[in-house]
């Protein structure tokens, strides 16, 4: 049962991310993650560690930015009673400049995969580690007003 918790409590945390960048407050993605947490791209050579460079990261995004990401094949394997490991395929739809309407569709601007650790913090699991491998990517577009195609 300890482990069935332990994979649905990481599976969650794996949407909440998404959820607040896409859908909520992005500076508060830094709050999934532990104090020491660290969000990195090996090919970008791009690491960010610690709750505030995490925050600031993520309060940088535009405030126009229009994304969704769709997460799937979620893999998680407990490795210990307080640490777990996961692997999650994800694509994300995303264009700068958004105000208001329908966008037309457009090809995913990431294709890739997502390799996390997590460790359980007095009772609550958080992301320790998160790294992204990109196998498709491409530039995010702005658009040029309202519902532009």
């Amino acid at each position: 049962m300890e482990r069935l918790l332990a994979e649905r409590s990481c599976e969650r945390l794996i949407l909440d991310f998404v959820h607040r960048l896409d859908l909520g407050d992005p500076s508060s993605v830094a709050d999934v993650f532990t104090r020491d947490g660290i969000w990195e791209w090996p090919a970008g050579d791009r690491r960010i560690a610690g709750h505030e460079a995490l925050r600031s990261y993520f309060r940088s995004r535009p405030a126009d930015r229009l994304s969704r990401r769709i997460c799937t094949n979620i893999l998680v394997t407990v490795t210990s009673a307080n640490t777990t490991a996961a692997t999650t395929y994800f694509t994300t739809y995303r264009v700068d400049g958004y105000t208001e309407g329908f966008v037309p569709p457009r090809p995913p601007v990431q294709v890739g995969h997502y390799e996390d650790t997590f460790r359980k913090t007095d009772g609550t699991w958080l992301l320790t580690t998160r790294t992204l491998f990109l196998s498709f990517a491409g530039p995010t577009e702005r658009l040029d007003g309202p519902g532009q195609s």
